[in-house]
């Protein structure tokens, strides 16, 4: 299984990228060093002649492979929920019973992240981080509409409806599941940055978890519907 796994190639929309970064030495780098950069200095302060600084390369090199920085911030984004999607799959998929399933989905969609061994110029905990700090500066544009329709979040879409599949095992009944898994999903991201940032209007701290949370909000809501 181990080397199944470490086979696997997180599928990223063309139209995000000039020029795919996993196929080189230099793309992976520029992945790998834009989520330590974006982490440490934040995304408004982040460019492309930083980024080159950090990575001894020429500007103009990042620039084969990404149109700007917020292409690059997109596709950190749908890497991550192409990354968790592929966990989604491989947690669940041997799973017969439905609220055993739910549960395993709910702790993929908001536990604390951990680095993956699979992916080695990725770190899967930073990346979290700017995913919880930066990733709604992804989508909250103009554009939005535009990038959608060229499929720039098919990735995190898909989640979303995973999700919602599997809260209709436990009851196929119940008419929101799809506003529930993106309440949910969006809502673990919040619920972190609250943890940290807003203490004061968050139950959520060092030993109540988003995935205590919305574990306890899902089945009563699932099990108490009108």
């Amino acid at each position: 299984m181990d080397k199944l796994l470490s086979n696997i190639k997180i599928e990223i929309p063309t139209g995000i990228y000039l020029k795919d970064p996993e196929s080189s030495l230099l793309g992976k780098k520029i992945i790998q060093n834009s989520i330590v950069l974006i982490e440490e200095i934040g995304f408004e302060n982040f460019n492309f002649k930083k980024l080159g600084n950090l990575i001894q390369s020429n500007e103009s090199s990042i620039y084969r492979y990404f149109e700007s920085k917020h292409h690059l911030l997109t596709y950190l984004t749908s890497w991550y929920w192409s990354w968790i999607e592929y966990q989604l799959v491989i947690e669940t998929f041997n799973i017969t019973n439905a609220e055993e399933k739910l549960y395993k989905a709910i702790h993929v969609v908001t536990k604390t992240t951990e680095e993956d061994s699979n992916f080695s110029h990725i770190n899967e905990v930073l990346l979290n981080l700017i995913m919880i700090n930066e990733s709604s500066k992804s989508f909250l544009t103009k554009d939005v509409d535009i990038e959608n329709d060229e499929g720039y979040f098919i990735a995190y879409k898909r989640v979303v409806q995973r999700f919602s599949e599997i809260m209709k095992g436990l009851n196929p009944t119940y008419k929101y599941h799809l506003s529930l898994a993106s309440t949910i999903i969006e809502g673990a991201l919040h619920q972190q940055f609250l943890k940290v940032h807003f203490k004061s209007i968050t139950n959520c701290d060092k030993t109540v978890t988003p995935t205590h949370f919305f574990t306890n909000l899902i089945f009563k809501t699932l099990s108490n519907e009108e």
